[in-house]
């Protein structure tokens, strides 16, 4: 771990990054590399030995952040660590528990494990800047950090949607063909899901790097934001931006908003076909699906709103990400946990029998 460490710090040294950000970015990879597909590194890699071309003069930009004000700033500093750290905490808890719990090892629980790991990484990508930035007052990211925040900002959502995605199909297959789950959904299967899904975050993230790369930066260089994005960005970019705008939509946009209608349809055949079942297995599954549903609606509803219109600011933007970059990776475990026995149950056998 401690070798990987150090050549990802030498890696984003090339790039003048802070070193704060280095060591978020290194731990985001290296708990990456540790609990799944390796595709991930091989993607940053390929990051960061992209020529970044400087076809513009500004080399930083400054994040305007959350607020102004100083008392607002400290306020921000408290509430958003102690978010982030019942994020980390929360998911952490569901990661442990799943990898060491012997009553978890169905397909659901396999992939609610990527859910957790991608919402970890998802905050990471955002909150600690954030909180960084409302205590020291220094809120200037350099261009090419800025640039991999945006990758790794849209892989790691990119991430958690093709999950939820693939926790829909795996209880469509339980509910509804239940005499062949057991087959469809083997550890085979399971393991190439997850990696396409790797594998399709990546293409997502490197689509939306590309358009940002494509920008030119000449003039005001404040983004009206807490993190790098490309909506931001768009409203500093030197040129006609109508035709990228269309290209984010089309890329982050659509994959929300198809991702949302096939979840919906999904759950929509698996409520049906509830009817046929018997009562406890009736409400099992009810129980199950309603916690899905609930995860698929708060994380979709803010995403859909952010990436499907113009690059237009509204004064609700920047709460509506705080929403889906901090507040649905703390949501998404308790949601799990406080409606799932199976889940209560394996964290009180492996935590606090123990004890």
């Amino acid at each position: 771990m401690k070798k990987w460490e150090n050549h990802c710090i030498m890696l984003f040294e090339t790039t003048k990054f802070s070193l704060s950000t280095v060591h978020i970015y290194c731990q985001i990879i290296i708990v990456s590399i540790l609990f799944a597909d390796k595709s991930f590194l091989s993607c940053v890699l390929s990051l960061l030995t992209l020529p970044m071309e400087l076809n513009h003069s500004v080399n930083e930009f400054i994040l305007f952040g959350l607020t102004q004000d100083i008392l607002k700033e400290k306020i921000v500093f408290v509430v958003f660590l102690f978010l982030y750290l019942a994020t980390l905490l929360a998911n952490s808890l569901i990661l442990i528990t799943i990898r060491f719990s012997r009553t978890l090892g169905s397909p659901m629980y396999f992939f609610l494990f990527y859910l957790s790991l991608a919402d970890s990484c998802f905050s990471t990508s955002t909150a600690p800047r954030l909180i960084i930035n409302a205590i020291s007052g220094n809120k200037v990211i350099s261009y090419n950090e800025c640039m991999t925040q945006i990758f790794v900002v849209h892989f790691f959502g990119c991430m958690a949607t093709l999950v939820l995605i693939l926790m829909s199909f795996d209880r469509y297959v339980a509910i509804c063909k239940p005499l062949r789950y057991t087959i469809i959904m083997n550890q085979q299967v399971c393991g190439a899901l997850v990696i396409l899904a790797w594998v399709g975050s990546c293409i997502h993230s490197s689509a939306q790097i590309f358009l940002a790369l494509k920008l030119p930066f000449c003039g005001p260089n404040v983004i009206d934001h807490y993190f790098c994005d490309l909506q931001p960005l768009l409203k500093l970019a030197c040129m006609d931006t109508y035709v990228i705008n269309l290209l984010i939509v089309f890329n982050s946009g659509a994959i929300r908003m198809v991702s949302f209608i096939i979840l919906l349809i999904s759950y929509t055949f698996i409520l049906h076909s509830l009817s046929n079942k018997s009562a406890e297995g009736r409400r099992k599954a009810l129980s199950t699906c309603t916690s899905h549903i609930i995860v698929i609606i708060l994380f979709f509803v803010p995403c859909i709103f952010t990436y499907t219109r113009p690059p237009i600011t509204f004064p609700m933007d920047k709460m509506v990400a705080v929403f889906y970059t901090i507040g649905t990776p703390l949501l998404n475990p308790l949601i799990y946990t406080l409606r799932n026995s199976e889940v209560k149950n394996a964290i009180r056998k492996l935590w606090f029998n123990k004890l």
